[in-house]
This record gives structure tokens, sequence and C-alpha cells, in this order.
């Protein structure tokens, strides 16, 4: 497998070698000491799998207490996947990456925690979508940032699609920005003043 850390730090696009023949195909999904070697996880806590029907939209989702990682890749179909920056000390705080993963290019993205995530199934086909976390599920964590928000800028591939009611609520990044700015100021400390400590 080729592993590539792409330009938003902590993402990784990894290229599986995939063997195929007049039979179908072979491939190795997971190796620990390639993992190891680039500083992915290699201990995952779960197994999720997910069908999603042409033109569905799931996202854009992240979790906190605790935070959590997703390997995620495509065993049915197509989707474009894309992993949001939602780190504020991140130098490509509120940049996205795009990629296409489907059940025969071969491709896992690695998404850190700090990262939102969402992805619209292309063709006609379902997507049957196969991630591994790194933290267990916490409904009361689970947060998410509106799919088509401006400032984000996402170029999603599909018109139209077809959205859950719980992610066409979810807030602006504008917000999420409100909130993240009001937590960092919050737990600043005040500067004592060398005029003040000599009263």
């Amino acid at each position: 497998m080729k592993i590539t850390p792409l330009e938003l730090c902590g993402l990784m696009l990894i290229e599986l070698d995939v063997h195929a023949d007049a039979r179908g195909f072979f491939t190795e999904r997971f190796k620990l000491e390639r993992f190891q070697q680039y500083g992915l996880p290699t201990e995952f806590v779960q197994d999720n799998h997910s069908r999603s029907l042409p033109c569905v939209l799931r996202g854009l989702h992240y979790q906190v207490d605790p935070a959590q990682g997703k390997l995620v890749g495509v065993i049915r179909g197509r989707i474009w996947d894309v992993a949001v920056d939602v780190r504020p000390d991140s130098e490509t705080y509120g940049r996205s990456y795009n990629v296409e993963l489907n059940d025969a290019n071969g491709r896992l993205l690695w998404i850190p925690a700090g990262f939102a995530h969402g992805f619209c199934v292309l063709g006609d086909e379902a997507a049957d979508v196969l991630y591994k976390v790194d933290n267990y599920y916490n409904p009361e964590g689970d947060k998410g940032i509106f799919w088509a928000d401006a400032d984000l800028s996402i170029p999603w591939p599909i018109s139209s699609p077809f959205v859950s009611d719980k992610d066409r609520q979810l807030g602006s990044f504008a917000e999420y920005n409100a909130v993240q700015q009001c937590f960092v100021n919050s737990t600043l400390t005040p500067r004592t003043h060398a005029a003040d400590s000599a009263v």
C-alpha cells in the first residue's frame, strides 16, 4: 500500500495494491507495520458499515467527548468523500479535502479527530461505506456543520441531494467558529501587569 500525507495536516490517503484477474481481486486493507511507519492508529475500537442510496448526502459530522478519528473506505459503489479541518489552531482551519472513494480504486482516507466528515453517493448504485473508528460513538458528543455552508464552499458534485432532517438543521460554520472563539476566550488567563503587582 502507498500512504500519502495530504496538505491538510493529519489527513492521509491510503492507496491499496489491488490484485485483479478474471476471478475478481484481492487487496490488503490494513497492515500493522505500514500504519505504524506513518503514525496511523493501529488500534481501532469499532467497525461501522453504512449503506446509502443514490444521491444521498451525509454530513458534515464530527464528535467530541471523546473526539473520534475515522478510516473510511468503500466496498460497493462510489462516494465523494469530504473532510473539513475544524481545528481552530490549525493553519488550514476551514479548508476541505475532497476525493472519490469507490469499490475499485483501492483508496482509503484517514480522517483524524478535529475534522468534520461527510460524503455523497455518486452514480446510480447504492454505496456501502466501511469505516473504522478509534473511539466509541457518544450520542451526547455527536455534532455537525451544515453541508452546504457558503463559507466552506465545498464543491459537492451532485445537485438536490437527499439529506436527513437532522443534517438539514445543522448549524453554520460561522456559528461553530463563534463557539470556538468563546471557548478560547473563556480559558484565557488575565495578564498581570507589572504596575498592578507593584501596588
